[in-house]
Formats: structure tokens, sequence, C-alpha cells
């Protein structure tokens, strides 16, 4: 592998409803990269769970992130940007997908695995909930929602860029498009 080639991976996260695909999908599109979906990395036994309304426990995420974690890693290892849309809730989960970046020191913030939170309110994401069950189009309900909400854990030292999910998604995908490549050319020029 070339030494020079520099990939990055953007994890586009938050809670049930955001519009983690939505804006994944589209951001991929638009960087001519990869989206991965996390959802099509659960196993059936999680799948299972959330759509009986039963919460995911660590013991359930952990694989599933460490799976996650793999995808990053080879497209950061073959120099590609990757989107990924995944939830990670907590700065745990977090770190298991920055540690994809064969540079990551544990307990620092600083990797090629970036993140931005797709933030709105409770209301919102209820609403967008609903109607995606009514259109059969998700295996989680919306009942499940509130233990997200309430496992949430944003550390302001982990640089999160947060982007208000109500904006309309083309929006959204233009402010992130900006965001990554001017921290990722900032990031170049200071490797020079």
């Amino acid at each position: 592998m070339d030494s020079s080639l520099k990939g990055i991976a953007v994890v586009i996260m938050g809670v049930s409803g955001a519009g983690k695909s939505t804006i994944g999908e589209m951001l991929a599109k638009v960087t001519n990269c990869s989206f991965l979906d996390a959802d099509d990395y659960h196993p059936l036994s999680n799948k299972e769970k959330m759509h009986k309304g039963i919460p995911l426990s660590d013991e359930d995420r952990i694989p599933w992130l460490e799976t996650l974690r793999d995808a990053l890693q080879e497209s950061l290892a073959n120099g590609k940007i990757v989107i990924l849309g995944c939830s990670a809730l907590k700065k745990q989960y977090r770190n298991i997908l920055r540690s994809a970046d064969p540079n990551y020191e544990l307990g620092r913030c600083a990797s090629e695995v970036k993140f931005v939170l797709l933030d709105a309110k409770a209301e919102v994401l209820a609403a967008r909930l609903e109607n995606r069950a009514a259109e059969g189009k998700h295996f989680m309900p919306a009942k499940l929602l509130q233990s997200q909400l309430d496992s949430l854990q944003i550390d302001e030292s982990e640089g999160i860029f947060k982007v208000d999910a109500t904006l309309n998604p083309q929006t959204i995908v233009s402010t992130i498009y900006t965001w990554i490549f001017s921290s990722k050319v900032a990031q170049d020029s200071k490797n020079l």
C-alpha cells in the first residue's frame, strides 16, 4: 500500500430517526465514495430484539461495532473515503470506531474517523419514526427512541460536528461536505 494515501471515515451519527441513512447516502454520492449503513451489519438477534421493543445492551452492540470498525479499517487502509451511518451513542462506542485508524491512541479523539451528529428534538424524531413505521421501512419501533436518547452521550472534547437534522437534506449534506474537506485540507497541510 502507498503510505501517502490517507483515507477518511465519516460517521453520520445520532438516534433513530435523525436521518443517518438518508444523509449518509446523499453524502456518499456527493463525495463519490461508499456508504455503509450500520443497520445492515446487525445480526438477526439484534434486529429481533429491537423489533420486539427490547433495547440493545453493550453485549449486543460491542461485536456489531467491532465488525463496523473492521469495515472502516479496510477503507482507511486503502486510502479511501467512506461514510458510515451509525448511532454511535456512547463515547465508548465511538472509540471502537476510532480504532479503525491504525494511528489512533486510546483515550484521544484525534483520528481519521470523524463524527457528525444529526441533532433534532425528540418530538421531530418520534414523528419521523412513526411515519417510517407506517411505511414499513424500519425494524426499530418508536418506543425505543427514549432509550436511545437516554444513552446518547456527547463529550464536547471529542470535536463532534453537530448539524441541525431539521434542515433541508441538501443543506445538511453541503454543510458536512464543507466541514469534511476543510478539516481534511487543514490536516493534510499539517502533514506536509
